[in-house]
């Protein structure tokens, strides 16, 4: 396969991840081109200089690409690797920007046997989406997981890597099924407990003028990515459904028994758990 600097890279989307990565890659690659459904969204990326040249039409970009990046919501990419597979030359390298592996590997088991396949997952974002908020430094320092098939060559993995760091990212090898695993506690569940910490609040304190001239920064914080987009979430807690569900009946066993020691008056019990919450925090995040 080519080395990076030769390729021709072709980003399908152009909201925050798909913008981001292109204006990235700037300088790194031979061309950076974008595939967008809405011509506006072509403009404003010459514009801000994010992508060399655009296109409506997946038919007139994708066979002169070496290098494919699916920067849509899951179940896109879904259907885009179907549609879009016949399009690919023979030996260019297609991965996703998707939070979720099992079945866009799948998908792409059934790709043409000439293109090479990598799942990836960039563990990074922000909570306003499209493509006014993009940020070339947004993978600068994140993990980016990569995640080949059996049919996935070395030369493309490498190349993979190759991309991942140009942008500033550090490449982690997983299988699906692990980087499944572990994003749904570690990325999809505060997802979840971030949108009900808002309904909470919006239930308990709305009515009170005064709540939000005392609200702080850990309510910020923690709340932060229930302004992620919605799509892209549904379509992430759809395609992780099992792992999510098991990752949000630990929470609820874990938080059910800090609300009965609280009840019960164990403040004993209560520090014990807290302590250990706190050095584990810590130890994660020194």
């Amino acid at each position: 396969m080519k080395e990076l600097e030769a390729c021709h890279v072709v980003v399908a989307g152009l909201g925050l991840m798909g913008s981001s990565l292109a204006a990235a890659l700037g300088g790194h690659c031979r061309t950076v081109s974008g595939l967008a459904r809405r011509a506006e969204s072509i403009e404003q990326a010459v514009k801000r200089g994010f992508i060399n040249q655009g296109t409506l039409d997946p038919k007139e970009i994708l066979p002169k690409a070496d290098i494919v990046v699916l920067a849509t919501p899951v179940r896109t990419i879904l259907r885009q690797i179907d549609e879009y597979g016949p399009l690919l030359a023979d030996g260019s390298l297609l991965i996703d920007l998707g939070s979720t592996k099992r079945e866009v590997l799948e998908a792409m088991d059934r790709l043409p046997k000439g293109v090479q396949p990598l799942g990836g997952h960039p563990m990074c974002g922000k909570e306003r989406s499209g493509l006014a908020a993009a940020d070339p430094e947004l993978y600068v320092g994140c993990s980016f997981v990569v995640s080949p098939l059996e049919r996935t060559s070395p030369a493309a993995l490498d190349l993979g890597r190759a991309l991942v760091k140009a942008i500033g990212g550090r490449p982690i090898v997983l299988d699906a099924a692990r980087q499944d695993h572990l994003a749904a506690t570690l990325s999809h569940l505060p997802y979840l407990l971030a949108c009900s910490l808002v309904q909470t609040a919006d239930s308990v304190t709305s009515s009170d003028p005064a709540a939000w001239e005392i609200v702080a920064g850990g309510y910020r914080d923690t709340s932060r990515v229930a302004g992620s987009d919605v799509t892209m979430m549904l379509d992430i807690l759809s395609t992780n459904r099992r792992e999510v569900l098991d990752s949000a009946a630990v929470f609820r066993d874990k938080l059910d028994h800090l609300v009965e020691l609280i009840a019960e008056g164990d403040d004993e019990a209560l520090a014990a758990v807290l302590a250990s919450s706190r050095a584990e925090r810590w130890r994660m995040f020194p």
